[in-house]
């Protein structure tokens, strides 16, 4: 099979035959992309090889795109439930990891094949990614090819039978969730009012500081059988119809300030339009609603934002950001004009564009190189992986850096993400391969229950923490722990049980912290071993 001996043959090669294995599903369960790592193991085992550069370019494309991807959520999800996340993911982590440093020691396990081990229980590429940056050992690997399959399986029984064991109601928890949501995310909805107040006649909706008190946004005023978008000098008078959008809780306050909501809806006049705009100009980019001045400009409201899913209500802090979709309300011929300011080109947002990949990739570099004392025993950086990670966090939250838009659209994304991943589990595969059989030789079933012990402790950890201190919502919670062991399969048990986002969304916010979080304790685990 000399065929196959050039090295971009043989990561060709692995990589097909990888993904097709991956796609077998017995029992409910597939390898997926690890798949590509079992063929490169096998591979490397009988003497071939993917040239190393490979490696690296394919981990910091990964880990990169994983960075610019979470960021806003990451930020988001900070600000809001901070504590709670990034408590819950430290004891998982840590928990585990002090179980793996003692069994290890205790066992007498290779340090390099006991942390690969760690990183293979919690279904950790990235943590896998930053041994291999500290670590020329291919025993890492070996020990996550070890672990891996036993930490998904592991954590789809666990999934499934602890809603049993512990009594857990998941249709009372979505219904609890979904009450929550509501509370943090209302509705933006539209109402019409008719103005019964007489001490607001003839005055502009400027001088009764509607925005301040109700949190609304006037779309519409019908006055004297004419209909047009009112700007903060709009007078209103008594007997008008004023069209609001705004949360329950807004239009509530608006029903003191105008009177009860009506039934009757504002005619649309032909020269009067709403539209959904999109927002792909890189010239508006960062800027506020107020700087933009629709209203005054172009005699323009935008009503509603749908930003990654979530409709929020504007205000003139807000800011515009690549992506974004507007709902606009004004004349057509004014709609048209905004509609040239703001992009609304669709083409745009499919486009890839790989300058800020690629500058990206180089600041992460940069700042991976910078040494961190740690309590004076030794320095700790965050090495090529954890300085791309955050180069991808913070820059995909900056959103712009001059002409440099810091995004990317979703399938560029996952195209980029899905061929670094495969580039290093091919690479790093073939290099493990090699002493995969003599490893496992020595160690025999040692290393299996081992991985065992390294999958349940995270899963029971996290229950214990989540559930009876924190008193998280179960489908939450079990988000939070998949998010933490980074296991989309263990994801997809829960989506099965429930319909509630509750768990994706857990998940997703949980993720970055949680790459930090193992990209650190397995450079400290790997350290204080040594």
């Amino acid at each position: 099979m000399d065929f196959i001996s050039p090295g971009y043959i043989t990561l060709i090669l692995i990589v097909a035959a990888g993904i097709i294995l991956g796609k077998i599903t017995l029992f409910g369960f597939s390898l997926d992309i690890a798949g590509v790592l079992f063929i490169a193991l096998i591979l490397g085992h009988f003497g071939y090889s993917v040239p190393n550069d490979f490696l690296q370019l394919g981990l910091l494309l990964f880990v990169f795109t994983i960075g610019m991807q979470a960021g806003p959520g990451f930020f988001d999800a900070f600000r809001k439930h901070g504590r709670q996340l990034v408590l819950v993911s430290f004891f998982i982590m840590a928990s585990t990891a002090i179980v793996a440093f003692f069994l290890n020691h205790f066992l007498g396990i290779d340090p390099n094949l006991g942390v690969g081990l760690f990183a293979g229980a919690l279904t950790s590429t990235p943590g896998l990614a930053a041994i291999i940056d500290i670590s020329d050992s291919p025993l890492a690997p070996i020990g996550y090819g070890v672990a891996y399959p036993i930490g998904i399986i592991g954590v789809i029984v666990l999934l499934n039978i602890l809603p049993r064991i512990l009594k857990i109601d998941l249709k009372k928890e979505e219904k609890n969730y979904t009450r929550s949501v509501k509370e943090d995310f209302p509705d933006v909805v539209g109402r019409t009012f008719k103005i019964d107040n007489p001490n607001i006649n003839a005055k502009t909706l400027a001088e009764i500081e509607l925005r301040k008190i109700t949190g609304c946004i006037a779309t519409r005023i019908f006055h004297k059988d004419n209909a047009f978008t009112p700007s903060a000098d709009s007078k209103i008078y008594k007997e008008d119809l004023i069209r609001l959008v705004g949360t329950e809780e807004n239009l509530k306050k608006a029903v003191f300030l105008f009177g009860a909501p009506v039934k009757e809806n504002i005619p649309l006049s032909k020269e009067y339009d709403i539209r959904w705009i999109l927002v792909t100009n890189k010239k508006v980019v960062n800027k506020h609603y107020r700087e933009i001045n629709l209203p005054s400009y172009f005699n323009a409201r935008i009503a509603k934002i749908k930003r990654s899913g979530v409709e929020i209500t504007p205000c003139e802090n807000s800011r515009f950001k690549f992506g974004d979709r507007v709902l606009v309300a004004g004349e057509k011929t004014n709609l048209t004009k905004v509609s040239c300011l703001l992009g609304n080109d669709d083409k745009k947002l499919s486009e890839t564009d790989l300058l800020p990949v690629f500058l990206g990739i180089f600041g992460g570099i940069l700042l991976g190189m910078i040494n961190i004392p740690f309590f004076g025993l030794f320095t700790i950086n965050l090495g090529n992986t954890g300085g791309a990670l955050i180069a991808g966090l913070l820059l995909s939250k900056i959103g712009k850096t001059g002409p440099v838009i810091w995004s990317l659209s979703g399938s560029a994304n996952q195209l980029i993400k899905q061929l670094g991943l495969l580039l290093f589990l091919a690479t790093i595969g073939t290099q493990a391969g090699a002493e995969l059989f003599e490893t496992v030789g020595q160690y025999g079933f040692k290393l299996i229950w081992l991985s065992v012990i390294l999958t349940i402790i995270p899963v029971l950890s996290g229950v214990i923490l989540g559930r009876y201190i924190f008193k998280i919502n179960f489908l939450t919670l079990m988000g939070i722990i998949t998010g933490t062991m980074t296991t989309t399969p263990g994801l997809g048990v829960i989506q099965e049980k429930s319909s509630s986002n509750a768990a994706p969304v857990a998940y997703a916010s949980v993720y970055p912290i949680a790459l930090v979080l193992v990209i650190i304790f397995s450079q400290l685990l790997l350290r204080i071993t040594w």
